[in-house]
């Protein structure tokens, strides 16, 4: 089968060849530009602790080198501190764990080395084939696969079996599918700044409120790098004048001197200025193209991240896809991209739109919610911190994958459709690790929770109790299935069984072994039995083996006729 063709190779782009090929699917990233970032370092994003994870296991395992966790956050309103909140920082404790009673930390690093580190793991996967100055202008497809063809100076043609559209905002496929991209212009303007100044909250980041000097505005905040970089942020009127740099400079010295009792030493390195927008795009599968990322969506109001769900789209697609490409037509798993993800974004587009007449004094729902500086704090704080309907990772509960209610589901701390909890599990051959290392290989996972494994023999535990009659219930499963063991999991008690989808989000639990609901839980969250199962299945009772796929490796050859 022919490679995935990904246009586009920005973080998006990049996070999903990288999935892709993690799960043994070839792509072509077909990049309009030369094939580097230019340095900016007040372009800087904010990854979630999830979305963070991604990146690492993907190959990029020293962005905290480049970025900083913040160790705490902090609100002011006037000269006032309204909430100081401790997180942790990236400290664990020595099982690993995140310090006890923490909220875990974002990460923030400069945008161009998240795409630096993206590029280096791209280099190293034989599987990825990165094409430079490759601007498409056509898009053809059929039922057997998509053609495109890419401008001068490299012009030529490129076959793929699917087409992933991350080509950002002015999205060249979005076009090219006809698919209209509506929303708001202009919610927020912010003048950005990053600099190197001592400021007295080292490593925690700073969102003040009305802050009592001249030039604040309505507010700023203060997120910190490492090497005592900062990026500052002031909210601008929607359509207030230009902002000159003697206006840009007056702001830096007021504020510093705002915080600090006079202006420090500081060393100006970039500026900037930021308007987001509110878009979501009608569709983001048409056949066999797709879009992700702001060629599907824009937010960023309020401190939720458009980066953050962009690549929480990749992953989203990456193991549909390569479900797709090596067992065939799945409709129904991958029309489930669209309806899972189209619809989180829209959720938290919808609670951004809400929340904005109640924090910029715009009137509306202001009179729902109490008046309160802290109630107005705890909205802004969620989209920062990743918590609540600005900022929690996605639950999929409405997903067309969801398995029918079975009177053998039991409830956990982790609602169906929820990303699971990373604990500490054991597999059969007795590794140890977190959840989240197992996850992004394109099979599903399934977990039991069976206190005292950690201290029994391993030969002991896998032919003790229900492990045995497990074993065989996952073996009947479609596709491969991984077994684990944990000790414990929130809200699940001793020999509760976790089925988990190949990108973390919980399927269904079990109070006990249940094989027929299993199965029909694990069907379900495939979109329906495959038919590389069913093949596996009958050549297994012909007593015959399955003969192997071919593979297609993205050696240039594969991609273009």
């Amino acid at each position: 089968m022919d490679p995935v063709i990904v246009v586009g190779a920005g973080p998006v782009g990049l996070t999903l060849s990288l999935a892709l090929a993690a799960q043994g699917v070839p792509s072509i990233v077909l990049d309009e530009g030369p094939g580097a970032e230019e340095p900016r370092p007040a372009r800087t994003v904010v990854l979630r602790e999830d979305t963070a994870d991604l990146v690492g296991r993907l190959g990029c395992r020293e962005l905290d080198r480049v970025g900083l966790r913040w160790a705490g956050w902090r609100s002011m309103r006037r000269k006032q501190l309204v909430r100081d909140v401790p997180l942790s920082g990236g400290r664990a404790d020595e099982d690993g764990e995140p310090l006890s009673g923490l909220l875990p930390s974002p990460l923030h690093l400069p945008q161009h080395e998240l795409s630096d580190a993206l590029r280096a793991a791209v280099d190293k996967d034989a599987l990825v084939q990165l094409v430079p100055m490759s601007r498409i202008d056509t898009l053809e497809q059929d039922p057997d696969g998509i053609t495109v063809h890419t401008r001068e100076p490299g012009s030529t043609w490129w076959r793929g079996s699917y087409l992933v559209g991350c080509d950002g905002a002015r999205s060249t496929v979005r076009k090219l599918l006809d698919i209209r991209f509506p929303g708001r212009t202009s919610v927020e303007r912010h003048a950005v700044a990053a600099l190197r100044a001592e400021l007295p909250w080292p490593d925690e980041a700073v969102l003040h409120r009305q802050p009592p000097w001249r030039t604040g505005g309505a507010e700023v905040s203060a997120r910190p790098l490492p090497d005592g970089v900062w990026r500052l942020d002031w909210l601008l009127p929607p359509r207030g004048d230009l902002v000159t740099p003697e206006a840009l400079v007056g702001r830096i010295r007021d504020t510093l001197a705002g915080w600090c009792g006079e202006t420090p030493a500081y060393e100006l390195l970039d500026t900037g200025v930021h308007t987001l927008h509110h878009r979501l795009a009608r569709r983001w599968r048409k056949q066999r193209a797709f879009l992700a990322g702001d060629a599907a969506h824009l937010l960023g109001a309020l401190g939720t991240q458009g980066l953050d769900e962009g690549i929480r789209d990749a992953e989203n697609l990456a193991w549909k896809l390569a479900h797709a490409w090596h067992h065939g037509p799945a409709e129904q798993l991958l029309d489930s991209y669209q309806a899972e993800r189209r619809a989180a974004v829209a959720a938290r587009l919808r609670a951004a739109d809400q929340s904005l007449p109640i924090l910029r004094g715009g009137g509306g729902l202001r009179t729902l919610v109490p008046g309160a500086v802290r109630g107005h704090d705890t909205l802004l704080a969620d989209g920062h911190l990743g918590r609540g309907a600005l900022g929690a990772p996605p639950s999929y509960s409405h997903s067309p994958l969801s398995p029918p209610h079975a009177e053998a589901h039991t409830a956990v701390g982790t609602p169906p459709g929820a990303p699971v909890a990373d604990v500490t599990v054991t597999a059969p051959d007795g590794t140890t690790g977190r959840l989240r290392e197992r996850l992004g290989q394109g099979h599903p996972l399934v977990i039991l929770v069976a206190p005292g494994t950690g201290v029994w023999d391993r030969r002991h535990w896998q032919t003790a109790g229900i492990m045995p009659r497990l074993t065989d219930a996952v073996a009947a499963l479609p596709g491969t299935t991984e077994l684990l063991v944990t000790e414990s999991y929130p809200g699940a008690s001793a020999h509760t069984v976790l089925l988990v989808r190949p990108d973390g989000h919980l399927v269904a639990a079990f109070g006990g072994v249940r094989p027929a609901e299993l199965l029909t839980a694990a069907q379900a969250a495939l979109g329906g039995t495959p038919r590389g199962a069913r093949e596996r299945a009958e050549a297994k009772e012909g007593g015959g083996e399955e003969r192997p796929r071919a593979r297609v490796h993205a050696d240039g050859t594969a991609g273009h006729r």
